[in-house]
């Protein structure tokens, strides 16, 4: 049957449309979930703060073990997030690895990704590993981070 609706979908592409937008599958969602924090991985090894905004939805939700911050704009994720990449720089940071990732999607437009941040020295050194919790909102066809929840590293969730 899947192989028919997906027969069925390419030779009638309207019917893989409900309300004149695309259905995405989930397994396809995830996939697409995967690239975006891929890429979000390599704008934030740049520690240019600019670079990383594009990721994050508005407003946005930053939980890590100091506490809670809100975002409600990306001038707000600028003055939090800027200091923490210039403490990176300081500690001689090069690049983060998103490694043991894991994507569910909750629903058509929201998905939750988890995964441990290995953050490597320029010496190619580890620096640190943090656990990452991500929930991720669909906006205009595009998967923006809502929530960022960074938590211990061997801490595991099962998606």
């Amino acid at each position: 049957m899947k192989h028919l609706i997906a027969g069925l979908t390419a030779l009638f592409p309207a019917l893989g449309m409900i309300g004149g937008e695309p259905v995405a599958s989930e397994e396809h969602d995830e996939a697409v979930v995967t690239r975006v924090l891929a890429d979000y991985y390599r704008a934030f090894s740049t520690l240019d703060v600019q670079a990383i905004l594009p990721y994050y939805h508005e407003p946005s939700l930053l939980v890590n073990p100091q506490g809670v911050a809100a975002m409600p704009t990306h001038a707000a994720l600028v003055a939090t997030v800027a200091p923490g990449m210039e403490a990176f720089r300081a500690r001689g940071y090069a690049r983060s690895e998103l490694t043991m990732l894991k994507v569910k999607r909750l629903s058509a437009g929201t998905a939750l990704a988890t995964g441990v941040a290995v953050r490597y020295k320029t010496d190619g050194q580890e620096l640190d590993r943090v656990g990452v919790l991500y929930l991720l909102q669909r906006v205009d066809g595009s998967w923006k981070i809502v929530a960022l929840v960074v938590h211990d590293a061997d801490v595991r969730l099962r998606l």
